[in-house]
């Protein structure tokens, strides 16, 4: 077991133009330990001002160092900086889960697994090119450019903040863009750690600012007009306000958001296989996963002996604190979270649900623990059934076909992932090219990678993070008409 972390309150800064500097207000925010339920952190409450300034000092390093740099001194610089996440992996990991409660072990592993992301980037910084296009005029030269499309500005949720902070700065730096990272005002101190490295790597002043604050930092951010594209993650609600507040300036967007993502089990999957992969895409995280699993489609024939299978692992869960490495559980991340999901399980309650595993706030621990729960006796229509929880609760649903499966499976507004068990390739396959879902694991669950493109239909976003696609959405294609004969022309007659 790691220490406890110390009842001594410490003080964070932010990261603007490659100072390290309190809020222009000397305002503060309080950063709450899930897992004691008390104040571990302050760091700055920015505001529109703070924002501005960043802004200001992307600008210029875009126009400065930064955008005369090669793609492959870029790349060495990514590198550079996976090589100092690597070795920072452990304090970084520490930093998160104590402010975010969820397991120091699933914080570590994703603080190692970051520097792939850089890795895979820097070496595709100098690989993606324009194209010289044919011409039907024989005196004209085409050619196309990828461009930076310019100053970034980057919205991080609360559940992995600087894991998923990797999935756009990775190929934002990569294009020659430069950003602004506004963390959630929840889980703001490991992104404010992780943003140490930045200068020890030799990243020059302005390229990567880290505004933390609450919501007038985010719709400041979100309205600059010297943003030139916001990438966010987090509530469709949200993402939706994000959206509109780039609208006014035409702000390029990428979104990822959230999920209602079935797990898809039929009555020739191997049990014990899918057991397993339904708890690791429900419990892992806490749930608190926007690619998580939360709704169970079971073919009706086997219904009693998975939910067995699973029930019963539900129930030996482990809770506790999330430095212990034999935890297995964590609580909520935030006291808003906890509250949220205890609200919907009173409201299942009411409506009628069977509660097949937990449904409480867990009796024997203190902090934001909620029972790893399975609701039953659900139909599609109801909350628990529709609605993204973002917590440790699985709904059941069931189907006879495999029609009426693939109908459960897309009668939802999201469309981030799905989980397909069965022992037929034909018909995994064939169920995966009919789901709505940007992602699909047919007998896996919860696997990503930086080369593989992440992303939702529907409420759950627009654009993809990861793989060349990626990089596409930070920059911008310019085509490039040189003519060749120098002859003189009509001017009225272009071609």
């Amino acid at each position: 077991m790691l220490d406890k972390p110390s009842a001594t309150v410490e003080d964070f800064k932010m990261l603007i133009g490659g100072a390290w500097v309190d809020a222009r207000s000397g305002k503060q925010l309080a950063s709450e330990n899930p897992y004691v339920g008390e104040v571990w952190a302050n760091v700055p409450d920015g505001d529109a001002v703070d924002v501005d300034a960043a802004v200001t000092a992307a600008r210029a390093a875009l126009q400065g160092e930064w955008g005369s740099l090669s793609a492959q001194a870029r790349g060495k610089l990514m590198r550079r900086l996976g090589d100092l996440i690597a070795e920072n992996a452990k304090d970084i990991a520490q930093v998160e889960s104590t402010d975010n409660g969820k397991l120091y072990k699933e914080m570590l592993a994703q603080a190692k697994y970051l520097p792939e992301w850089l890795y895979y980037f820097a070496g595709a910084a100098d690989k993606f090119g324009g194209d010289v296009i044919p011409s039907e005029r024989p005196n004209f030269h085409i050619y196309t450019r990828h461009e930076p499309v310019g100053v970034v500005g980057a919205i991080t949720p609360w559940n992995s903040p600087v894991l998923l902070l990797g999935f756009k700065l990775a190929p934002a730096l990569a294009a020659g863009c430069t950003l602004v990272v506004k963390p959630s005002e929840h889980t703001p101190a490991s992104t404010l750690r992780f943003a140490e490295l930045f200068e020890k790597a030799g990243f020059p002043p302005g390229v990567v600012n880290v505004v933390t604050g609450g919501r007038e930092a985010g719709e400041a951010l979100s309205r600059h007009p010297g943003i030139n594209k916001l990438t966010f993650t987090g509530s469709d609600v949200t993402g939706k306000k994000v959206m509109q507040a780039g609208a006014e300036n035409f702000t390029r967007v990428t979104l990822e958001l959230g999920g209602k993502s079935p797990n898809i089990v039929f009555d020739d999957a191997d049990l014990d296989a899918a057991a397993n992969g339904v708890i690791a895409g429900i419990f892992g995280a806490t749930g608190q996963t926007c690619m998580a699993g939360s709704r169970l489609l079971v073919q009706a024939s086997i219904k009693d002996a998975l939910l067995e299978r699973v029930a019963a692992r539900a129930k030996t869960i482990k809770l506790g604190d999330p430095m212990d490495m034999g935890t297995e559980m964590g609580p909520m991340a935030t006291r808003p979270q906890f509250e949220k999901v205890m609200g919907m399980l009173d409201r299942a309650k009411a409506s009628g649900a069977h509660f097949v595993s937990g449904g409480q706030a867990s009796p024997d621990h203190d902090g934001f623990f909620i029972e790893a729960t399975i609701v039953d006796g659900i139909t599609p229509d109801m909350e628990i059934a529709k609605d993204e929880i973002f917590g440790p609760v699985l709904s059941v649903l069931t189907f006879e076909t495999e029609e009426e499966a693939v109908a459960l499976a897309n009668d939802t507004r999201f469309g981030l992932a799905a989980g397909i068990w069965t022992q037929s390739g034909q018909r995994g396959t064939r169920v995966a090219h009919q789901l709505r879902a940007g992602t699909v694991w047919i007998n896996a669950y919860r696997v990503v990678a930086p080369n593989v493109p992440f992303g939702g239909f529907g409420h759950s976003g627009i654009g993809r993070e990861n793989g060349f696609d990626a990089i596409r959405g930070y920059t911008e294609t310019k085509a490039v008409w040189t003519e060749l004969t120098g002859a003189t022309r009509d001017p009225f007659n272009i071609g």
